[in-house]
């Protein structure tokens, strides 16, 4: 997903500046890149595309414009020094420095994460479930980073007897891991390691076999499944499955009865599940339903049965019993029905319990019932847009559901829930320091109306006596791709904007799943712009309800929202005054003209195939890069990675030096690459605490300037 995808002026800018800071911007001129046409003809069209070149990523050339527009950036953003530090140090006095996670029991221990003040990254630790118990350090990722600059170690997988724990490490961010082992009776490395998987790994129930899988070189698409067995040389490791469809990539799961080892095949609009025996690592694996057109469905196993969340006759999905694998689909039995109003997000399985998750205008509802019992109860959440999951254990005879809750006011929590009595426990919540109170702040959910009549959610949270009459700042953030659905949690860092008078809204634009199934198709393919205007409209009402003013309405997005705020930069640029577009998806139709780079093939049936001529000509007129003009931008951040695997970083270069080219007027344009960094940014959180205040700033920077300018 290229999100949770594919992100002279400086005269005219000294007039937005403080005084102070204007020599020093008159002495910065912005980068310019070289013109080189490669043309490329496709349904009789040619497009020439001058910075094609910039994808050479070994080039000097490139290197030294990327780090010149760093330069620029710096040089711009002077002004915003003391801000930027000031921003960094309020995130960092609100996020507890030294935490410990919730712990989660697995294998017979307690397993948990700790961070210190002053560290990058996480500790992995467990402890026997017991009072007094000695905790075991099993993997410190601050030393696993070693010097290198960006590490993601996600989490720690012990075996079921406990005694071996796996992991995976990616030291570059480019999503290629080793996979490590660590022997927990003797504290020492074991010799095996996998070099270049994707991090995915599951373990068989003898404690000695795991399953993992690796990706194709090039593409980075998620492809193989291998068999290793500790003790012996991981090249000899064999290969359980090969998914040729290059339009599907494969993962790797384990049924909670513990029994079977599930390979999952998935695209966008089709599904294949296979099943190893847990017990049997060793046996062949056991297609459970044949992958069929416009089919998608995942399972699940407890006691004798499965159960298969599918959209077979569903659009919304539907939960389902099978007595085996390789019935017909008529010979399942319901177990919950298909609803039009209610989308089927996930489910999970207990001895006696059964726990769903749905969306309902747009906001999630977790429900829970016996097995026998004829009707679900809800766990109740009493705001009006917040955001909550199920996170249950790997314990299946318990009668409690963990589940997780936040909201645009309330700090992340973590609630065990007990089915029997209807209580909620909260295990933790965040305490979030620097003298926030969430009864200072206000949320709410209204309803804009699109451009078609359809009525699009929209949350919002502001600080209590933020005025109401056009003139406070407004930040509106939107996604609005492959059918996630983004929620109303809680944003420690936007607290620094509420406390200087913004407004902070999410729009929850089509192509998410907010609304449903209907709603995701209606944001896709030859439905896309309704995303764009989606938003647009959504930005519209913030100004027609006096929240903001176009002279103070901003946007953000990043990856698929990267385009999302490159579609809405050339459609209605004098609706915001800022936009932010990170790691931005913005060469639509060059990057799914090109097989060989990563997610292209699988994600035909989000965007279109344009060898298709009809799917290429409504993708060039809307790609953020084909469409930019000689005309007025608001002033634009654009960011991306080096390294980035899901967008690459030559998209939004090239969209930068076509906007430095062709735009007009005084807004100002700045892109910042992070030269040791992937999708998601620095893997550091002191990192990301610099990378967010630079965006904050930015925005700040931009809103008092203007404030100043027209008060």
């Amino acid at each position: 997903m290229r999100f949770s995808r594919r992100f002279l002026l400086p005269l005219c800018f000294a007039i937005l500046v403080a005084p102070v800071a204007t020599a020093v911007a008159q002495q910065l001129v912005p980068p310019t890149a070289a013109k080189r046409p490669y043309p490329m003809e496709m349904h009789g069209h040619v497009r020439v595309d001058d910075y094609y070149w910039m994808r050479e990523r070994e080039n000097p050339a490139v290197i030294s414009w990327l780090n010149s527009e760093n330069e620029y950036t710096r040089g711009m953003l002077e002004p915003t020094a003391e801000l930027r530090q000031t921003l960094a140090g309020e995130l960092k006095a609100r996020i507890p420095q030294n935490d410990d996670s919730v712990p989660y029991p697995k294998s017979g221990y307690d397993w948990f994460s700790r961070i210190t003040e002053g560290a990058q990254y996480r500790a992995f630790y467990r402890r026997l479930p017991q009072p007094g118990a000695k905790e075991e350090l099993v993997v410190d990722a601050n030393q696993a980073a070693g010097d290198s600059k960006f590490c993601s170690l996600p989490g720690v997988n012990p075996s079921p007897d406990g005694k071996t724990v796996a992991w995976a490490v990616d030291l570059v961010g480019r999503r290629k891991y080793t996979l490590k082992f660590r022997d927990m009776t003797t504290g020492e490395m074991l010799p095996d390691q996998c070099q270049n998987v994707t991090g995915s790994v599951v373990w068989a129930e003898d404690s000695k076999t795991v399953f993992y899988t690796r990706q194709d070189p090039d593409t980075l698409r998620s492809n193989h499944v291998f068999r290793h067995r500790l003790g012996t040389d991981p090249a000899s490791d064999e290969l359980v499955y090969d998914e040729t469809d290059e339009e599907f990539s494969v993962g790797i799961d384990k049924t909670r009865s513990r029994k079977y080892i599930v390979i999952s095949s998935d695209q966008t609009l089709s599904s294949e599940c296979r099943i190893i025996n847990a017990h049997h690592p060793e046996t062949d694996s056991v297609v459970f339903l044949a992958r069929e057109p416009d089919h998608e469905y995942s399972i699940d196993h407890i006691g004798d049965s499965f159960y298969v969340r599918t959209n077979w006759e569903a659009k919304n999905f539907r939960l389902m019993k099978s007595a085996e694998p390789g019935l017909d689909k008529s010979k399942w039995e319901m177990v919950v029905p298909h609803s039009d109003s209610q989308f089927l997000e996930s489910f999970a399985l207990f001895d006696n319990w059964l726990a769903i998750s749905l969306l309902e205008n747009g906001l999630t509802e977790i429900r829970y019932r016996t097995w026998d019992a004829e009707k679900f109860a809800d766990v109740k959440f009493d705001e009006p847009c917040y955001s909550a999951g199920l996170a249950v254990t790997d314990e299946t005879a318990t009668g409690k559901l963990r589940y997780v809750y936040s909201s645009l006011r309330t700090p992340d929590s973590v609630f065990d829930f007990d089915m029997a009595t209807g209580k909620s426990t909260l295990l933790k919540q965040t305490k979030i320091g620097g003298g926030f109170d969430r009864e200072n702040y206000v949320a709410e959910r209204q309803w804009a109306t699109a451009q078609d009549g359809t009525k699009v959610p929209v949350s919002i949270v502001f600080r209590k006596y933020t005025p109401r009459d056009g003139s406070a700042p407004c930040l509106l953030y939107g996604y609005g791709s492959y059918g996630s659905s983004m929620s109303a949690d809680f944003d420690p860092a936007i607290v620094s904007l509420l406390d200087r008078g913004w407004v902070y809204a999410i729009a929850h634009i089509r192509g998410g799943q907010e609304m449903g199934r209907a709603w995701y198709e209606d944001g896709k393919l030859l439905k896309k712009k309704n995303t764009f205007t989606d938003f647009i409209d959504c930005g519209k009402f913030l100004v027609a309800e006096k929240y903001c003013s176009p002279e103070t309405l901003y946007g953000n997005g990043g990856s698929a929202g990267g385009l999302l705020i490159g579609a809405v930069a050339n459609l209605a640029p004098e609706l915001f005054h800022g936009l932010i577009a990170e790691v931005a998806f913005v060469d639509v139709v060059t990057t799914m003209l090109d097989e060989t780079i990563p997610l292209t093939t699988s994600e035909y049936d989000e965007w279109g195939n344009p060898n298709d001529a009809t799917y290429y000509r409504y993708m060039l007129s809307y790609s953020p890069y084909d469409n930019v003009q000689a005309k007025d931008y608001p002033h634009l951040l654009v960011t991306t990675g080096l390294h980035d695997s899901q967008v690459q970083y030559w998209e939004p270069a090239k969209w930068v030096a076509r906007l430095r080219e062709l735009k007009t007027g005084d807004g100002v344009l700045l892109m910042h690459t992070e030269m040791e960094a992937g999708h998601g940014g620095a893997s550091g959180r002191l990192d990301q605490y610099r990378e967010t205040a630079l965006r904050h700033a930015f925005l700040i920077w931009l809103a008092d300037k203007q404030a100043g300018k027209t008060r």
